[in-house]
């Protein structure tokens, strides 16, 4: 009788297991058709990005030649951005109900007498915000490992 048990909860969660995967392909379909289109500037510039926020389109409207050089890349850069955000956004909706799922199925530690809460341990840390700053912006300089080891310090050769 308990080997019945068992196999039926086994077999329910593969069953639930099998349904997660269904669920993760689907939506990683619908992320991937994702795109956002942003513009800037009274729609003079005009910008689309895919799924990965990788500039797909840019489109300038009437009006443009009013617009300087450094104008229009800096309007470029700002409607990147925001089309970027907005893609990244819709795609946390979309992948969102996997959080949900995964809270909903049981836990190995649930499952196997006296294991420990793996969950915990094995957690992906929160990676850090991307900067969205210029190149040679000083935000950037100082995140920058490179340039922190250049400016000296602890294991600059002059101590």
């Amino acid at each position: 009788m308990v080997n019945e048990r068992a196999r039926s909860d086994f077999a329910d969660i593969l069953d639930d297991f099998r349904d997660q995967m269904r669920t993760i392909t689907q939506l990683q379909r619908e992320r991937a058709a994702l795109t956002a289109s942003a513009s800037v500037r009274g729609k003079r510039v005009t910008v689309t990005v895919n799924a990965d926020g990788t500039l797909i389109e840019t489109k300038f409207g009437s009006g443009i030649e009013d617009l300087d050089y450094h104008e229009i890349a800096k309007a470029v850069t700002e409607a990147a951005q925001q089309a970027s955000a907005e893609v990244a956004r819709r795609g946390r909706e979309i992948l969102d109900p996997l959080s949900r799922n995964r809270d909903r199925l049981p836990k190995l530690m649930e499952m196997v007498p006296g294991m420990p809460d793996l969950g915990q341990e094995l957690r992906i840390p929160e990676p850090p915000v991307v900067s969205t700053a210029p190149p040679k912006a000083p935000e950037r300089r100082a995140a920058d490992p490179e340039e922190r080891r250049s400016r000296g310090g602890a294991t600059d050769s002059g101590w």
